[in-house]
């Protein structure tokens, strides 16, 4: 198993490191890059203007939800992206003779969208539910994955899938995380995170007054640092390596790893909330398997099919799935 996966990650990061013009909008042959992962690029022509800071700002006030508008008013959205619930039926028989396999984000999927990151927990109703065994983890944008414990047929000793395709990049994101945490303490509600492969700085308690200081801030700091890049989702900067590597490329490695990658009796539906889930719902839109479920109460360029409108719906959502499970197996 261990050799396995190793094969996978060597196969898959094909480029170790890519150049900062492959990454400033990623997407598709269709010229359609919109609903991308947000990246930014810090060059060293630009860092004496503020333009790039400004793109900063616009595309902070551009993805907060103040600045959106409730998908309730937008009917012609709703018919692209319906409710997952009131279309649970047509779902289901997208799937008829596969077998589902689950992907799940966590911050404003299974856990409600909080001030304080460290407060995201999953509520015992969602807790009680999943049950929290047998399950694969990904952190850090796929860039940490770990599975659960398994028995080889051929060795007794257990073991389990680690992916980690950004190790050497551990000691420049923790020297980055702390230079971060001194730059920023001076920005009040501004939250430094060490996300162990990417390192994240939320503003979410941050006055909007103060973003372009606080974009200024982080700047001067990755001005320095030519092998990362910062991403943007939902009113935090990620800061993580430049390589071939986001939520899409680990939905493969999964799927490739459990042995579902081309089989046409899987069908995998990954729930996100956040604009770094877009490379996962391309890998299935592009791959014509599966679905993709958008968790927001506004109107977004996506590339899931599907939407629903928070947490609760998402339990929802699974419990009909359970629920339907247990009738046709008969359990």
């Amino acid at each position: 198993m261990v050799r396995f996966i190793e094969e996978n990650i060597t196969k898959m990061l094909e480029t170790k490191i890519i150049s900062k013009s492959e990454v400033l909008y990623p997407g598709g042959d269709d010229g359609d890059t919109s609903p991308a992962t947000k990246v930014f690029q810090i060059k060293e022509e630009n860092i004496g203007g503020g333009g790039l800071v400004r793109s900063w700002v616009d595309s902070m006030r551009a993805c907060s939800p103040t600045h959106l508008k409730p998908f309730n008013n937008q009917s012609s959205w709703i018919k692209e992206h319906p409710s997952a619930l009131n279309m649970f039926e047509e779902i289901l028989h997208e799937s008829e003779g596969k077998q589902i396999v689950m992907f799940l984000d966590y911050d404003g999927t299974l856990s409600p969208i909080v001030d304080d990151p460290d407060r995201a927990f999953m509520s015992n109703k969602v807790y009680s539910f999943v049950k929290l065994t047998e399950l694969y983890y990904a952190g850090s944008h796929g860039m940490d994955i770990k599975g659960p414990e398994q028995n080889s047929k051929y060795n007794k000793k257990t073991q389990s899938l680690l992916c980690q395709p950004a190790t050497e990049f551990l000691p420049v994101i923790s020297e980055v995380y702390t230079k971060l945490v001194e730059k920023t303490k001076s920005i009040q509600g501004a939250k430094v995170e060490n996300n162990k492969f990417c390192a994240s700085v939320h503003f979410r308690c941050v006055d909007e007054n103060k973003w372009s200081d606080l974009a200024h801030l982080v700047r001067s700091v990755l001005k320095n640092y030519p092998k990362l890049m910062l991403t943007q989702g939902r009113k935090v900067f990620e800061i993580r390596p430049i390589i071939k590597w986001d939520k899409g490329k680990a939905l493969e490695f999964l799927l490739e790893s459990l042995g579902y990658e081309n089989c046409t009796d899987v069908f995998p539906i990954y729930i996100g909330d956040d604009r770094t889930d877009e490379d996962a719902f391309k890998i299935l839109r592009d791959k014509r398997q599966g679905l993709g479920i958008l968790v927001s109460k506004y109107a977004k360029e996506t590339n899931a099919s599907y939407s629903l409108r928070e947490p609760d719906e998402v339990m929802d959502f699974l419990e009909r799935l359970v629920e339907w499970k247990r009738l046709t197996s008969g359990e």
